[in-house]
């Protein structure tokens, strides 16, 4: 049962003791559809996916649930510095709190970035059979030399550009959301970071979508979905793209989610109706 009162449009904090969560819904509710939940990249939150969530639903027909993480957006604020395995952390305790107040029934884990691997990690760790299946926007599963090279330009444009200012419009404390996910990656200890182990648990469908120029990441980490997983995986490499597909190629993105969630949910009803 829903913790909220879920209408389309609506935004608002849970209330956990742990501190508040903010979050927004789009669409049916969770015992009318099933629903999106989506997972915020290292230096998101709900306002920063813009209204992509809202296009989202309304594309797809399913619910669209979004919340910012601990330490981000609106929701409460964490302490420095966050632990090496913090991805790890949030898809074990604070996902399946989320999951549970929300009312989640069935649907699909959406995440981009931080938030792709923490949706893997969640799916890798719990029989959760109520995720149907994987959306991965920009995955890691282990650090590279283009991360840590990346993560240091960023550290410069916000110390010293632009970057502060903009992340001010969408978190509270943006010195805490940044140096958060900047200080933990380029930790020297950081660069032994590997979560790979997690995709050869998944057993759901998975749809890895990334740009052939992000600026974080190369494809060897839709490589080793490719290579170790055991459940069906479609890939989708976007030319002229960098880090963010759903804002860089946002109708090829918008495209393949749909594709994918289509064809997920019709062969769930032909097997249902099989049974």
């Amino acid at each position: 049962m829903s913790e909220i009162e879920w209408k389309d449009g609506a935004s608002g904090f849970l209330e956990t003791d742990r501190g508040r969560i903010e979050f927004a819904c789009h669409g049916p509710a969770p015992d009318n559809a099933p629903t999106v939940v989506m997972l915020h990249e290292g230096l998101g939150s709900v306002s920063a996916w813009k209204d992509f969530p809202q296009v989202l639903a309304e594309q797809t027909g399913l619910g669209v649930f979004v919340y910012s993480r601990f330490g981000y957006g609106r929701s409460s604020t964490v302490t420095l510095p966050r632990p090496i395995d913090y991805q790890s952390q949030e898809a074990k305790e604070i996902l399946p709190l989320v999951l549970d107040r929300i009312g989640f029934r069935s649907g699909i884990l959406l995440g981009h970035s931080d938030g792709a691997t923490m949706a893997a990690i969640y799916a890798g760790s719990f029989q959760d059979h109520r995720v149907r299946g994987l959306i991965l926007l920009a995955p890691h599963f282990f650090c590279e030399d283009i991360s840590v090279e990346g993560i240091a330009a960023a550290k410069e444009a916000y110390e010293d550009g632009d970057l502060k200012s903009g992340l001010a419009r969408h978190h509270d404390d943006p010195d805490t959301a940044f140096y958060g996910w900047n200080d933990t990656w380029l930790d020297p200890e950081f660069r032994n970071w590997n979560v790979s182990e997690v995709i050869d648990y998944l057993r759901i469908p998975v749809l890895a979508i990334q740009g052939r120029d992000d600026q974080y990441g190369t494809l060897a980490q839709i490589d080793e979905i490719e290579q170790r997983i055991y459940s069906p995986v479609d890939t989708v490499i976007l030319d002229k793209c960098g880090h963010w597909p759903h804002r860089e190629k946002r109708e090829e993105t918008l495209s393949a989610i749909t594709e994918f969630s289509e064809r997920l949910l019709r062969i769930e009803r032909e097997q249902v109706a099989v049974a």
